[in-house]
Protein backbone atom coordinates (compact mmCIF):
# COMPACT_ATOMS: atom_id res chain seq x y z
CA UNK A 1 0.00 0.00 0.00
CA UNK A 2 1.20 3.35 -0.85
CA UNK A 3 1.23 6.13 1.85
CA UNK A 4 1.71 9.95 0.64
CA UNK A 5 4.52 11.88 2.69
CA UNK A 6 1.84 13.77 5.06
CA UNK A 7 0.05 10.54 5.54
CA UNK A 8 3.88 9.04 6.95
CA UNK A 9 4.76 12.32 8.83
CA UNK A 10 1.41 12.28 10.67
CA UNK A 11 1.79 8.55 11.62
CA UNK A 12 5.08 9.06 12.79
CA UNK A 13 3.79 11.89 14.84
CA UNK A 14 1.25 10.01 16.35
CA UNK A 15 3.12 7.18 16.97
CA UNK A 16 5.68 9.48 19.17
CA UNK A 17 2.99 10.78 20.89
CA UNK A 18 1.45 7.98 21.87
CA UNK A 19 4.74 6.94 23.21
CA UNK A 20 5.72 9.47 25.27
CA UNK A 21 2.14 8.86 27.28
CA UNK A 22 3.24 5.59 27.45
CA UNK A 23 6.28 5.74 29.02
CA UNK A 24 5.25 8.46 31.33
CA UNK A 25 2.34 5.38 32.26
CA UNK A 26 5.50 3.62 32.83
CA UNK A 27 6.98 6.18 34.83
CA UNK A 28 4.19 6.24 36.99
CA UNK A 29 3.27 2.81 37.67
CA UNK A 30 7.03 2.45 38.41
CA UNK A 31 6.53 4.88 40.98
CA UNK A 32 3.41 3.89 43.21
CA UNK A 33 3.93 2.48 46.53
CA UNK A 34 3.73 -0.87 45.23
CA UNK A 35 4.60 -1.52 41.63
CA UNK A 36 4.20 -4.75 41.68
CA UNK A 37 0.58 -4.75 42.15
CA UNK A 38 0.73 -3.16 38.53
CA UNK A 39 2.95 -5.90 36.70
CA UNK A 40 0.38 -6.74 34.10
CA UNK A 41 0.19 -3.16 33.55
CA UNK A 42 3.77 -2.91 33.37
CA UNK A 43 4.18 -5.60 31.15
CA UNK A 44 1.59 -4.27 28.50
CA UNK A 45 2.94 -0.92 28.82
CA UNK A 46 6.43 -2.17 27.88
CA UNK A 47 5.46 -4.35 24.79
CA UNK A 48 3.10 -1.55 23.56
CA UNK A 49 6.62 0.44 23.80
CA UNK A 50 8.51 -1.82 22.06
CA UNK A 51 5.67 -2.46 19.14
CA UNK A 52 5.62 1.34 18.68
CA UNK A 53 9.00 1.59 19.04
CA UNK A 54 9.42 -0.51 15.88
CA UNK A 55 6.45 1.02 14.17
CA UNK A 56 8.18 4.32 14.39
CA UNK A 57 11.27 2.86 12.77
CA UNK A 58 9.16 1.13 9.83
CA UNK A 59 7.31 4.92 9.21
CA UNK A 60 10.68 6.23 9.10
CA UNK A 61 12.37 3.68 6.70
CA UNK A 62 9.63 4.56 4.91
CA UNK A 63 10.62 7.85 4.72
CA UNK A 64 13.40 7.74 3.82
CA UNK A 65 13.06 5.24 1.13
CA UNK A 66 10.43 8.23 -0.32
CA UNK A 67 12.71 11.35 -0.57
Amino acid sequence: MDYTREELLEARRQIGSTLHKLRETIRTLEAKENPGRYKSQLTLARRRVEAFTIACALVDRELSGAE
